[in-house]
């Protein structure tokens, strides 16, 4: 799991839950990687962009409907199902290891 700037937010309308699609930068040993998640009900796109999130980035890519996601992006379930994303407290650098 390791930490990463999200550099880039889409609607991804083809989704069958409503969903997002971002790039996320991990730093140089890591790059800039895509994801999809299902955060719409707590996060506008405007609040999600340049955010820290937490991801897992050795899983296999996984296809999301047309769209190739590289990481998971974790969050977990509020009291109605809807995404929290799980985010650094602090400002941490991008690519750092969670341990």
């Amino acid at each position: 799991m390791r930490v990463g700037r999200i550099v880039a937010v889409e609607d991804f309308p083809a989704a069958r839950k409503p969903a997002y699609k971002l790039r996320i930068d991990f730093g140089d040993g890591i790059g800039v990687k895509t994801s999809s998640a299902q955060a719409t009900k707590h996060y506008t796109k405007q609040a999600l962009l340049y955010r820290l999130v937490v991801a897992v980035v050795n899983f296999p890519p996984k296809q999301i409907g047309p769209y190739m996601s590289e990481v998971l992006t974790l969050g977990v379930p509020d009291g109605n199902g809807d995404v929290v994303l799980l985010v650094p407290e602090g400002d941490v650098p991008i690519g750092g290891r969670m341990y």
